[in-house]
């Protein structure tokens, strides 16, 4: 056969599979292409491995075991990139802004070796995107796993020597360089839900502002709940724990939440409730969430409008809206279930207009309440601030934080001027007496508006009763 003959035949080849690809994305259901795909790319694979060595077995390790992360493939990301060597052509660095290290990782398709009791096995890190379409919405999914490659002789060494030496040295070293994570909801990929960035906020509780007594008791009740697993199995509960913060913003919320991650060396979940399609979401969510966590539902009885369960909620789920229902199903209910060691807080600045089934035990166990500045919080704020456990001043800021509402924020904003101590207390005096007269004026107003109110109401019902 001539050179020309196989170039002639070869693009008919080509150009036959071209056709082919188009007739088959216009005609083709997307399940019906992803399927043919599936079953090609995995005869080519069979052929090809028979052809080349028969005698090698492959373990594919995928990214997700339906809706939970596979921790067996959390584990390989993290082991292999501690093989790689000067064989590897193509590796993947990170870094965050935050961090002091570079964040290395396997590229798609390379191949990592690694010997285990003088058993050879290759690892390499496999990608392919997948189009997936639901009721809500077409995104595309970037599927990964893991091949493990080696003799079929060593199979038994694998499965039950080499994975389970790999796994458990992976959670070592997650441990030795645990860094706290915050972690927001990332759109672009319906995979992974979690996108994340390095947590350095500096909130402690020794440097909290807050009441003391309110202090110890959370730190006690955290370290009470992280030490108590047993406890939770025997009276068969999830091992999970709720926290309520309320109170005026500016009383420290945030820093309070801060404070708990870094005193329990847990992760940080933000989910913002107006990003959720439906309740099926919210439960995909709370899996994907690691243990060991805190999951933070900020300012709950504004960030989304839930639909009280005496509502037809079959005429709302065609809003595919989260109800209500479905947030105390995810507070409480099975789903809360899946995982350990994992801490739920919502966040308020008005109690009183949550729905009191969100409130009681079980769902939000504990109830913070972060006041307006009292002395104690101010003296803790001066501490931390200027250094200084006393001062003539003192008392005369104590009686003015006393006479008015002002916030720990308020105050701390005071305290950061860059002057001498003298002039920043000083000028805390007059702030907290023109706080005062401030909020004596509004009240002033707020009950002349009131007192109006009043008067309209009443003179509406005596000109209806004046008509019958």
């Amino acid at each position: 056969m001539g050179v020309s003959t196989v170039v002639t035949t070869a693009a008919s080849v080509a150009e036959t599979a071209m056709l082919a690809r188009s007739l088959a994305q216009s005609y083709l259901p997307l399940e019906v292409r992803q399927y043919i795909s599936y079953e090609v790319r995995s005869f080519v694979k069979r052929c090809m491995a028979h052809y080349f060595n028969s005698s090698q077995m492959t373990i594919t390790i995928e990214e997700f075991e339906g809706y939970n992360h596979n921790e067996v493939f959390d584990a390989a990301k993290a082991y292999v990139a501690t093989k790689i060597s000067q064989s590897n052509k193509r590796i993947k660095v990170s870094k965050h802004e935050k961090d002091s290290n570079y964040n290395v990782a396997v590229g798609h398709d390379e191949q990592v070796v690694d010997v285990f009791n003088g058993v050879q096995f290759q690892w390499v890190l496999r990608s392919h995107h997948v189009e997936t379409k639901n009721q809500h919405s077409k995104s595309s999914l970037d599927v990964r796993s893991f091949e493990l490659n080696f003799e079929k002789r060593f199979k038994d060494i694998a499965l039950e020597s080499y994975l389970p030496f790999m796994v458990k040295r992976s959670r070592s070293m997650k441990h030795e360089k645990k860094k706290l994570k915050l972690f927001t909801l990332d759109a672009r990929y319906w995979g992974d839900s979690w996108t994340s960035v390095t947590l350095a906020h500096p909130s402690t509780f020794k440097t909290l502002a807050m009441d003391s007594d309110v202090k110890r008791s959370v730190m006690e009740d955290l370290d009470k709940f992280v030490k108590r697993s047993e406890y939770y199995k025997r009276v068969g509960k999830a091992w999970k724990r709720g926290y309520l913060i309320y109170g005026p913003p500016g009383t420290g919320k945030s820093s309070l939440i801060a404070a708990m991650a870094n005193h329990l060396n847990f992760d940080i979940y933000d989910l913002e409730l107006t990003a959720v399609v439906d309740n099926s979401e919210l439960r995909r969510l709370l899996i994907d969430t690691g243990n060991r966590s805190i999951l933070v539902l900020e300012d709950i009885d504004c960030s989304i409008t839930l639909n009280n369960r005496t509502t037809d909620e079959r005429k709302e789920s065609r809003n595919k809206k989260v109800t209500l229902s479905g947030l105390l199903n995810f507070t409480d209910g099975l789903w809360s279930s899946c995982g350990d060691q994992r801490i739920i807080i919502f966040t308020t600045n008005y109690k009183d207009k949550l729905d009191p089934a969100l409130l009681r035990p079980g769902r939000m166990d504990v109830h913070i309440h972060m006041s307006y500045c009292t002395s104690s919080t101010f003296k803790a704020l001066a501490w931390n601030y200027l250094e200084i456990k006393d001062h003539p001043l003192f008392s005369k800021i104590v009686e003015g934080i006393e006479a008015t509402e002002v916030t720990p924020a308020d105050v701390a904003e005071q305290l950061m001027r860059n002057e001498s101590v003298d002039i920043i207390l000083e000028g805390l005096v007059e702030f907290l007496e023109a706080k005062k007269i401030k909020n004596e004026q509004e009240k002033a107003k707020t009950e002349e508006a009131d007192l109006e109110n009043k008067k309209k109401t009443t003179k509406g019902k005596d000109s209806k009763v004046k008509k019958k």
